[in-house]
């Protein structure tokens, strides 16, 4: 039998490759970059209909990032903004506690923070989808059973029909993943624990379509107020919009704080009232912090809301997600092409858990500051913050930034496991960022000697069967392939002291080598980590 007939017969046995029960933007991100590769997607959700009110609003660099790749410039997008100015903390009495460089272009190419509507988001999202003929999105679909064994996962679901009825149907996946949110049925029905870690605030969120905020004093464009009589979070929203987040504080009634008499009270010392603005949702959402301890059980995967929750103090809640989705579907991809055996994705969970966990502790460590009700704790707060800012020299903080877990990446190397610089290069008589010129996905990067002629010849042949790309980057003038036009990697490669470095898919460093010998032991590791197969799909090895 052919490659081809066998593909033909394996995909006869299954009604799609990857089951995704949740179509939020996670869900549909994965779904996105499976289709994009081909394979086929059934994306489910027990909703009729998407919804329509605000959630998230606000993303970082990275996933302006993963963003790229489906087309979406975060810098030019009608449905996204970013604002040239710092993150400002300040307490009661309008004094600077805090400044958090939020202005910057960040490391990898973009600028540090950006604003959006996530309604609109998604439903660009689904309009990608919509596109690639691989994907079907089924909504009104609730999951009520799953069971899987060796070969196959059986998802089944009550389908609401047009005339109000309901009907059973069954899904056969290769794998089904649960983006499903914090009570996700599918990590329940997987028996993966989902542990909290001891944090717990109730905060109102209110979410305001502001076209025209001239002759208003809101403050600074994103900042904190730090009041023990009330803390409160002030940010954009997303183009024409704002949002208030205010702390409910001990003995108030969650319900009537979220009525509307009760938001327009609250908004009045910003002047901001039924004539200037319109309030789009009014709630009440407790912050908590919660995480699986595993990600997969067999055939089934978590990831979003469903794998972690954490408070919002960091901006980074759905960020964690969409890189769950681009760091499941490149290994998905792997072993649905019959490239890699299915162990590659175990690395999945261990790396994004500990990824995860960082931005957990952080909001955690951000919201104990932020949260404080006491007016001797918030003194004791303000007169050290108010010292530590002064001894800053005006120099604003960074932005954090997490590595990743245990997983394909060599533990050693300098800056392996952490999110990949990227400048503006020049090729084939292009100029851009990195991943617009050169191209997304496994990179082997050096200076000087070719990279392709410093590894082995397995090494190559596994490469190539992983599309692999083999980068020479230098400065103008250089016998190169790439031209490092701003000199990005060359200055990032002269600090640690690297000739090479390899890229993964999803723009995190592999590792870095000083020279030939140490990329092709540090290759060599990250090759046995992904479990190759051959074209015949027997497990190989590089040593």
């Amino acid at each position: 039998m052919t490659d081809t007939q066998t593909a033909r017969t394996e995909a006869a046995a299954y009604d799609t490759d990857v089951a995704v029960v949740g179509c939020g933007p996670v869900g549909t991100l994965l779904a996105v970059l499976l289709g994009q590769r081909g394979h086929r997607v059934t994306i489910v959700d027990k909703w009729p209909a998407p919804y329509a009110q605000p959630r998230a609003v606000t993303y970082d660099h990275e996933i302006a990032r993963i963003l790229a790749i489906l087309g979406i410039d975060s810098d030019n997008d009608p449905a996204v903004e970013y604002h040239d100015d710092l993150y400002y903390w300040r307490n009661a009495e309008g004094e600077d506690l805090l400044e958090v460089d939020w202005k910057s272009i960040a490391a990898s190419g973009w600028r540090t923070r950006y604003w959006f509507s996530q309604p609109e988001l998604e439903k660009r999202l689904r309009e990608i989808a919509a596109t690639l003929p691989s994907v079907t999105m089924l909504r009104g679909w609730t999951a009520t059973d799953l069971e899987q064994n060796d070969d196959a996962v059986v998802l089944t679901g009550q389908v609401t029909c047009t005339n109000g009825d309901s009907a059973t149907e069954v899904i056969r996946a290769k794998y089904v993943v649960g983006a499903d949110g914090a009570n996700s049925f599918v990590r329940t029905a997987l028996g993966l624990d989902f542990a909290d870690h001891g944090f717990f605030f109730d905060w109102l969120i209110l979410d305001m379509i502001m076209p025209d905020i001239s002759g208003l004093d809101l403050g600074p464009t994103h900042w904190q107020l730090c009041d023990p009589a009330r803390p409160t979070t002030i940010v954009p929203g997303g183009p024409g919009r704002r949002r208030w987040e205010y702390m409910v504080l001990p003995g108030e009634d969650p319900v009537e704080l979220a009525s509307e008499q009760s938001a327009w009270h609250l908004l009045e010392p910003w002047g901001v009232t039924p004539a200037n603005a319109e309030l789009e949702r009014s709630a009440v959402y407790r912050f908590q912090a919660r995480w699986a301890e595993n990600w997969r059980n067999g055939r089934g995967l978590i990831a979003g809301d469903a794998a972690h929750l954490m408070p919002p103090f960091a901006g980074e809640g759905m960020c964690a997600g969409l890189r769950d989705a681009l760091a499941l579907a490149w290994r998905l991809d792997l072993v649905l092409s019959g490239r890699s055996s299915d162990d590659v994705l175990d690395t999945y969970g261990t790396e994004r858990k500990g990824h995860v966990q960082h931005y957990i502790d952080f909001s955690i460590r951000l919201g104990k500051i932020i949260c404080i009700s006491d007016a001797d704790d918030a003194a004791a707060r303000d007169q050290q913050m108010i010292a530590e800012l002064a001894a800053s020299d005006g120099t604003p903080v960074d932005t954090d930034m997490a590595s990743l877990g245990p997983g394909l990446w060599h533990s050693g190397t300098a800056h392996a496991g952490e999110l990949s610089v990227q400048g503006v290069v020049e090729a084939n008589g292009r100029r851009g960022r990195f991943d617009d010129v050169v191209g997304r996905g496994w990179t082997v990067i050096g200076r000087g000697a070719s990279t392709a002629d410093v590894l082995t010849d397995e090494q190559r042949r596994l490469w190539d069967r992983l599309d692999g790309r083999y980068v020479r980057i230098g400065p103008a003038g250089a016998d190169c392939d790439v031209v490092d036009v701003d000199g990005t990697y060359g200055r990032w490669l002269d600090e640690i002291g690297a000739d090479f470095m390899i890229l993964r898919p999803d723009f995190y460093v592999a590792a870095t080598a000083p020279d030939a010998a140490a990329l092709r032991d540090s290759l060599g590791t990250i090759l046995d980590g992904l479990h190759l197969t051959t074209t015949d799909r027997a497990p190989v090895t590089t040593r």
